[in-house]
Parts: structure tokens; C-alpha cells; sequence
């Protein structure tokens, strides 16, 4: 593991990452979802695809990354920028799982992969708009200390700058950006996924225009028990972006 410091709109990130197989010439970056961290990713593909030099990165504010400023994924993904350009990393293929698929979108990598990626839009039930009216009610009324009974389980331990963070992202709607993007892209989605539902991967596929999607049986991790067959595809998708 090792750690670089990204300068960034007058911040310092400590970015984490990991290397495997490092001889190789072809790279292949993977960023993990909200929550998540990169040795989830690594433990799930590092097996596989050993052609690639696998760059396994923490996101700021996961894993042994620091986050010291409410960012948007379009930050996100420029810090990351950054760093691939200190360390000489070509945009040859980018991994995203949820939240770290908007980042790979942003990154505009040659083949991009989008495991159950975030980033179309959906429309909060009523119960749960009920609730964020009731919060801005009580937090008018200088009553905010009741913010944990209206957090989303996700943003509860949260920093505030990450709470910051989480609530720029979780909105972001970037059917325009997959609408531009122009290069090869893979989607792999689980069946049962409630996360990012699988109507969100076939309406990104919809807007692609060059894009094939896999559908596995599981939820927002079938790729667990699928990176075998997942990385296969890969291979076999990046060999064709080569013929090209």
C-alpha cells in the first residue's frame, strides 16, 4: 500500500492505493462504491486479468484516504486525475462499482466497466420527502440536533465533510455525461439490486453509444461471485478496443 498527497482547490488529500502485477503495460483502474474501500475491489479481482496493471485506489474519505472538504463526484474524479498523472497511470481501462462508476464516467478511460454504477437519477419516495421537509422545518426552528433521526443510514457515521459529500452526490443525475461519452463501455448489473435497480443500468444503456450489459442473479455485490466471468469479458472487450 502506499499513500500520495494530492494538492487540490487549496486542500491536501492523502490518497491510498495498491499496485498488482506492476511489470505489466496495459492499465486497468478500480474504484470502489460508496462505503466501500479498495481491498474489497482488490480481494475480488486482483486473481484475475494478471495482462493488466491492476491500480486499486481509497476514494477521499475511504479507506486509509483523508477528506478534509465537501467534494463533488466531478472533484472526486479530478483528484484521482491528479493522481494517475503523478504517477504516470494511462486511462486505459477504468472499473467503477456505484458511486465509483460516476468517478470512472468522469474519467473518460478508453474501455470504461460499470459494475451497478450510480448516476441516473431516482426520484425519493414520498415518505422519505416527507421526512427531509420535517428536517428543514426543525432545523429552521434551530432544532438540528435531531439530525440523526433523518440521516440516511449511509451518511450516520459520516463526517461532516463527508456528509457534505454524500449529500452533493447521492443526487447527481449524469445522463448527459453517458450520453457524450464515446468510447466502449461495459455494464455488469445484478437482477435483484435495489441500490442502483437495474432499470438504472439499462436506462445507461440506453444512453451509451457504444455499450453491451450483463445481468447477473444477486444484489449490488453479485460481482463477488461473478469477477471471474466479469474479468474475462473485460479482456475480451479490451483486445477489441485494440482492433479498432
Amino acid at each position: 500500500m502506499a499513500v500520495k498527497s494530492i494538492q487540490y482547490k487549496q486542500n491536501t488529500f492523502d490518497i491510498s492505493y495498491e499496485i498488482v502485477n506492476p511489470q505489466a503495460k496495459v492499465d486497468l483502474i478500480v474504484l470502489h462504491g460508496w462505503g466501500s474501500n479498495k481491498n474489497l475491489m482488490k480481494q475480488t479481482f486482483s486473481p484475475y486479468m494478471d495482462t493488466f496493471r491492476h491500480i486499486y485506489i481509497d476514494l477521499p474519505g475511504f479507506g486509509n484516504s483523508t477528506c478534509n472538504a465537501a467534494l463533488t463526484t466531478a472533484d472526486v474524479a479530478r483528484i484521482i486525475e491528479l493522481l494517475m498523472i503523478h504517477m504516470n497511470v494511462s486511462k486505459d481501462i477504468i472499473l467503477g462499482h456505484s458511486f465509483g462508476g460516476k468517478v470512472a464516467l468522469l474519467l473518460e478511460p478508453k474501455l470504461l466497466v460499470l459494475v451497478a454504477s450510480a448516476g441516473i437519477y431516482i426520484p425519493k419516495p414520498f415518505k422519505v420527502q416527507a421526512k427531509i421537509a420535517l428536517f428543514k422545518t426543525l432545523k429552521a426552528l434551530g432544532l438540528s440536533k435531531f439530525r440523526s433521526l433523518f440521516v440516511a443510514e449511509d451518511a450516520k457515521q459520516l463526517s461532516e465533510y463527508m456528509y457534505q459529500t454524500f449529500k452533493n452526490v447521492v443526487n447527481e443525475d449524469l445522463s448527459d455525461e453517458f450520453s457524450k461519452f464515446e468510447e466502449r463501455a461495459l455494464l455488469f448489473w445484478g437482477k435483484e439490486d435495489t441500490a442502483t435497480p437495474l432499470d438504472s443500468g439499462k436506462k445507461i444503456d440506453t444512453l451509451l453509444q457504444d455499450s453491451t450489459l450483463e445481468v447477473y442473479q444477486g444484489d449490488h455485490y453479485f460481482f463477488m461471485n461473478n469477477a471471474e466471468d466479469i474479468s474475462k469479458k473485460i479482456q475480451t472487450a479490451f483486445l477489441e478496443t485494440l482492433q479498432h
